[in-house]
């Protein structure tokens, strides 16, 4: 019989987060971290405005009514681009686990991580993380790690953590859900009422998955399914398939109560189940002029393209003239696109005022994945000191933006490098969008949501730019290239 506690619980909680794009030309520093906000704790404000702060807010708020004892660390986040500079990734890790060392003797430690966080000379991060966490805290302490879906399940992460929980849903829209069901397995655990045992299954795939479409949809019920039925926790890792890193790629994650050989039969199992389904529900797109034709000879508008290659949540600049510079050779108006990353060209248009004419050159200003400038003569439409959208929870700011229209055409330009999450980063500059013919987003799914109601249809473009992905594969150098859809079944490959 197990023994059960019923003492008040001490519970250490911190949050970093970046997903890292071995292939991005942007390095990741301190800036990009200042950008979304550094936070702390509660003695020392949690001050971040990062949408996955709202979990550990939601562990602030649980532990106070179940009246436990709380120590909050660190809060970090950074959009997602190139490796973390290895000082800045040893600094805010040094801090996290100096906050831990202060707080022990504690009975859980609750991580908001990415799981695909690489720094110049270290590959897992968050492998690394918890390695220190676990000489920190000793065998007996329960380690409860929350990750993205689209992270990296490598041998540490697994070997040092006592439970691990991945978001189910692409759009993220399960962030606090996901970090409310870990909190509740780890109290379980550390009360004694569970015993969490994890298994991992390698799929062997490497691609995106959306979730919002079937059969994507069955296979997220079918894992709310298990869960009810007494999983303690079921998850899949899509991977990142951007980082060149040892282990990217899909694996499920299973976490049975004690029981080694339902978690890692459960785990197979579901393995097996998304392999079925691996062609049917891999995201894909259309080439630019393909998907263009398709958007015009619909019926009604808009309809919204995504031009996923340049999605800046995927680390990508935000500034490639791929697309549009198609829209704008064959003559298309009605056309809103956006957000393009270009603080330069920002700058310019608040020189020049609202209602000026001028030339401008958008975009193309990254490197070869961003294309050549777009040398344009543009009409300053509108211009925000502070613009914002809303993003996964709550708000973010875009900082000084400009809206400026060629030949039918409307961009938006901004000073802060995000992907497109929401109609607010058009139509909060003065831009309408019901109007036009076709809205272009950079952005690979997280727009889904809340442009869905908005349009006629929706569709993906296999434009050129930063983030490829094909059946030929991705230049890796650190995985085997022994992985679905490079190989046809890897299964069997020798």
């Amino acid at each position: 019989m197990r023994a059960v506690s019923q003492r008040p619980l001490r519970i250490f909680t911190a949050s970093l987060d970046t997903e890292t794009n071995t292939y991005s030309p942007l390095p990741t520093g301190w800036e990009a971290f200042a950008r979304y906000g550094i936070g702390w704790g509660q003695d020392r404000d949690l001050v971040s405005n990062d949408a996955r702060v709202g979990v550990m807010r939601a562990w602030r708020e649980r532990a106070r009514r179940d009246g436990f004892a709380l120590v909050e660390s660190i809060a970090a986040a950074a959009e997602p681009g190139g490796r973390v500079l290895q000082a800045v990734y040893e600094q805010l890790r040094g801090e996290m686990l100096a906050d831990l060392r202060a707080a022990l003797p504690v009975d859980i430690v609750l991580l908001n991580l990415h799981g695909a966080m690489a720094a110049t000379s270290t590959d897992d991060c968050e492998g690394d993380i918890l390695r220190r966490v676990r000489a920190c805290v000793g065998p007996d302490v329960v380690v409860g790690v929350e990750l993205d879906l689209h992270c990296h399940l490598t041998p540490a992460m697994l070997h040092h953590a006592t439970a691990i929980l991945t978001y189910k849903e692409y759009p993220h829209d399960d962030i606090v859900e996901t970090g409310e069901a870990l909190y509740a397995l780890c109290v379980g655990a550390a009360r004694g009422l569970t015993r969490p045992v994890m298994h991992a299954y390698d799929c062997r795939m490497v691609g995106v998955w959306p979730t919002t479409s079937e059969p994507m949809r069955a296979l997220v019920e079918r894992m709310r399914t298990l869960e009810r039925d007494g999983l303690l926790g079921v998850s899949l890792a899509h991977g990142f398939p951007w980082g060149d890193v040892a282990d990217v790629g899909a694996k499920t994650l299973v976490i049975a109560d004690g029981n080694d050989r339902y978690a890692s039969d459960s785990a197979r199992e579901l393995g097996h189940a998304f392999w079925d389904i691996r062609a049917a529900a891999c995201l894909t797109g259309q080439p630019i002029d393909a998907a263009l034709d398709a958007a015009l000879a619909a019926s009604a508008g808009p309809v919204v393209l995504a031009d996923t290659a340049d999605n800046a949540g995927g680390g990508a600049p935000a500034d490639s003239t791929f697309l549009v510079r198609r829209v704008l050779e064959r003559g298309i108006r009605d056309v809103a696109s956006g957000i393009y990353y270009d603080p330069l060209s920002v700058a310019r248009c608040f020189e020049a005022g609202t209602g000026a004419t001028i030339d401008l050159r958008v975009g193309g200003k990254l490197g070869p994945a961003s294309g050549d400038p777009l040398d344009v003569r543009v009409r300053v439409r509108g211009l925000r000191v502070e613009h914002r959208q809303p993003a996964l929870i709550g708000d973010m700011s875009l900082g000084r933006s400009a809206w400026v229209e060629v030949d039918g055409v409307h961009l938006v330009l901004v000073s802060v490098r995000s992907q497109t999450f929401a109609p607010e980063a058009f139509t909060g500059i003065g831009l309408e969008l019901t109007d036009k013919r076709i809205v272009v987003v950079k952005s690979a799914q997280h727009f889904y949501r809340r442009f869905a109601p908005l349009a006629a249809h929706i569709a993906y473009v296999a434009a050129p730019g930063a983030l490829q992905f094909g059946p030929d594969g991705i230049a890796y150098a650190k995985r085997d290239l022994n992985y679905w859809p490079r190989v046809a079944d890897p299964f069997t490959a020798h």
